[in-house]
């Protein structure tokens, strides 16, 4: 039980530490960002705080999912779908607030809910089907944030 309470834990930072460090090479909050300010909105587009409460929830999903996994056979091959999934959220964000490069970023998300969808197809062989769920809210989410990324650029 320690040993899955301290892997749960494992998650829980990295992954809160992989949306710091996101933030960290953003260069900025969105809302000093003069550049994302600017910049044509989805009328979907949701207020602040929802973005922090949504991650949130999927973080702890999430790392749950992991544990989840470390304890099958297939653990290598998840880790290193995880270690792609960490890569591509932390990317993200430098690429659309700092570099602005809305297409770029467009891509990155899109890869990275691919990636996702690739972890719950590969998990689903190795743990009950219903462990997958815990990745719902990731993947609605990127969907959503697919939609929000895309809006500027097919406007």
């Amino acid at each position: 039980m320690k040993k899955i309470v301290g892997l749960f834990f494992l998650f829980l930072l990295s992954n809160f530490g992989a949306l710091g460090l996101g933030s960290l090479l953003m260069g900025g909050s969105p809302a000093t960002n003069e550049w994302y300010e600017a910049l044509p909105k989805a009328p979907w587009t949701p207020p602040g705080y929802v973005f922090g409460l949504a991650w949130t929830s999927i973080m702890i999903c999430f790392s749950f999912y992991m544990v989840r996994l470390m304890a099958t056979s297939n653990w290598r091959l998840f880790l290193r779908i995880y270690v792609i999934q960490w890569f591509l959220n932390v990317l993200w964000n430098p690429i659309f607030f700092k570099f602005h490069l809305i297409v770029g970023a467009l891509i990155v998300i899109t890869c990275l809910l691919i990636v996702i969808i690739w972890l719950g197809l590969a998990g689903q062989k190795s743990v009950h089907p219903y462990w997958s769920l815990l990745l719902l809210p990731y993947a609605l989410w990127l969907t959503v944030a697919i939609s929000l990324n895309a809006y500027p650029v097919f406007k």
